[in-house]
C-alpha cells in the first residue's frame, strides 16, 4: 500500500496522520481549498497538497482514482453537520467503490448514534450508517470505522483554549463541569489510524479510542490552571446555566462552544474498551500535556483563534 488520500488532512489529527504515514514512506495527496493555509505540510516529502472542492463530485472522483486507500477525517463541531459528517462519507465510500480502492478508514466520535441527544452525535451515526451500507453491497470495500474521545495535542483547540481563557479571565464560569472524557493522545489517534491500514483484523471493525484516565470537565479545567500557572477560582454552572452560558458563547466569533455542544456532553465520553492493544500503548495526559501547556504561547493562541474562526 503505497498511495493514499487523506481527507481532512489539513486539520489537527490530519496533520499527524499524514505526518506518520510519510514517515512510512506513503505518498499523500491532501487536498485543500486553499493551499497557503496548509504550508505546516509543504515540508513533507512525499505529500501533494491539492487545491480541490471535495464536496464536488467529479473533483472527488478525481482524487480517489488510483488510490490504494481513502482515510476520511472530515469532521466539524458546529455547522452542517448533514454535509460533512453524513452525505460527503457516502460520496467517498461510492467513490471508493466506482474506482476500485478497497481500503477505507472513517473517522467517526465516540458515543454516535441515530437516537443520541445532539445533533452532532446523531449525524455521526448516520455517516457510520451511510459508509457501512455501501460496504455492505460492495464486499471489496474492506471498512474501519474510529470512535475517538475528545482528542488533546499540541495544537489542539480544546486544552489549549482553556489555557488561553484562564490566563486572561479572573474567574471561569464553567457549564457542564461533571462532563466526563477520556482524553486520547492526537499521536496514539494517528498511529492508530495508520497501524490499521495494513492488519487485516482491523476490517470491517469499529474501535472505541480512548486514553488510560477519564476525566470530569472540571479536572481538565483544573489541570490546565496547574500546568499554565494561571489557577483561577471556577464557578460551576447547572444544567439551565450552561445551556444559557452556551446559547451566549454560540453567537459570538469564533463559537468557542453551542448548545449542540452542552447536549453532546450530556453523554460520557468515556469507554469500557481501553485503547485496543493491537494498536499500542495510549499515553497519558501527565507524560504528554505539560510538555505544551506549560506555556500557553502566542502562537497556541493564534492557533485557538484561527481554529475557532473555521481556518
Amino acid at each position: 500500500m503505497e498511495k493514499i488520500l487523506l481527507l481532512g488532512g489539513t486539520g489537527f489529527i490530519g496533520s499527524s496522520v499524514a505526518e506518520q504515514l510519510i514517515r512510512l514512506g506513503m505518498k499523500v495527496t491532501i487536498p485543500t481549498r486553499m493551499r497557503e493555509r496548509s504550508r505546516h505540510l509543504l515540508t513533507l516529502p512525499t505529500a501533494q497538497l491539492v487545491e480541490a472542492d471535495i464536496f464536488d463530485p467529479r473533483q472527488l472522483d478525481q482524487l480517489v482514482a488510483g488510490q490504494d486507500a481513502v482515510i476520511n477525517l472530515v469532521g466539524i463541531l458546529h455547522g452542517d453537520f448533514e454535509r460533512m459528517h453524513v452525505e460527503l462519507p457516502r460520496a467517498v465510500a461510492e467513490s471508493c467503490v466506482r474506482h476500485g480502492v478497497t481500503r477505507l478508514i472513517h473517522m467517526s466520535a465516540l458515543n454516535a448514534a441515530v437516537d443520541a441527544p445532539s445533533a452532532y452525535l446523531q449525524s455521526r451515526g448516520r455517516g457510520e450508517q451511510a459508509v457501512r451500507a455501501v460496504a455492505t453491497r460492495a464486499p471489496g470495500l474492506h471498512l474501519t470505522v474510529f470512535q475517538p474521545s475528545v482528542v488533546f495535542g499540541q495544537d489542539d483547540r480544546f486544552l489549549n483554549m482553556f489555557a488561553s481563557l484562564v490566563k486572561f479571565s479572573p474567574l471561569v464560569p464553567l457549564g457542564s463541569p461533571g462532563a466526563r472524557f477520556q482524553p486520547v493522545w492526537v499521536e496514539d489517534v494517528a498511529r492508530a489510524i495508520v497501524t490499521s491500514l495494513t492488519l487485516q483484523e482491523t476490517v470491517g471493525q469499529t474501535y472505541p479510542l480512548v486514553g488510560p484516565d477519564e476525566f470530569t470537565l472540571r479536572q481538565l479545567i483544573e489541570m490546565v490552571m496547574d500546568m499554565s500557572g494561571h489557577r483561577r477560582p471556577v464557578l460551576p454552572l447547572g444544567s439551565g446555566a450552561s445551556r444559557l452560558q452556551a446559547a451566549v458563547f454560540e453567537h459570538l466569533p469564533g463559537k468557542l462552544i453551542t448548545r449542540d455542544n452542552v447536549l453532546s456532553m450530556s453523554v460520557p465520553s468515556v469507554s469500557a474498551t481501553p485503547f485496543p492493544a493491537i494498536f499500542g500503548r495510549a499515553h497519558t495526559m501527565a507524560a504528554i500535556v505539560p510538555a505544551y501547556l506549560t506555556h500557553v504561547t502566542g502562537r497556541a493562541r493564534y492557533n485557538v483563534l484561527r481554529q475557532g474562526a473555521g481556518r
